[in-house]
């Protein structure tokens, strides 16, 4: 797939010269003024960035859309009453999803997910990762809570 030009909106000619590039009020897309290259019109163009959505296939193999509110409300009941910023959390899930997006994958199972969640949350805080770890792991008695006690050491 090779670079396309952006057509004249008034003849319709294939090629413009960018006279002026800003980023746009908004911070997420360039605003570029051009000219055409034919009959000296000038307009307007946007350049947005484009990220292609992460999908969370689920054990029962349907899927969903990844959802950081979802990790940040899990996250959050987690650490409840811990010495753990809002801040840390939202830096542990930009990790999470950085390392997703450089996988250059869009899709993710949710058990892998959860496991990179753990995995971050035992660097924090032992008891936030226990409480994570009850929900997520869904403990049925207690030989499964100890053995994750053992995954701390």
């Amino acid at each position: 797939m090779g670079f396309q030009t952006v057509r004249c909106p008034i003849c319709g000619y294939p090629d413009s010269k960018v006279n002026d590039s800003r980023p746009s009020d908004d911070g997420l897309s360039i605003r570029r003024r051009r000219e055409c290259l034919s009959c000296q019109a000038r307009f307007t163009t946007f350049e947005r960035y484009y990220e292609s959505p992460l999908i969370v296939i689920k054990n029962n193999q349907s899927s969903e859309p990844f959802d950081r509110n979802k990790i940040m409300r899990g996250l959050m009941t987690a650490t409840k009453k811990r010495n753990i910023s809002p801040g840390q959390l939202e830096a542990l899930i930009d990790d999470i999803e950085t390392e997703i997006r450089n996988t250059l994958k869009n899709e993710i199972h949710s058990k892998v997910l959860g496991d990179m969640v753990l995995e971050r949350l035992r660097d924090i805080d032992d008891v936030a990762y226990i409480r994570f770890a009850s929900v997520y792991k869904d403990f049925k008695n207690t030989n499964e809570f100890t053995e994750a006690l053992k995954g701390l050491d």
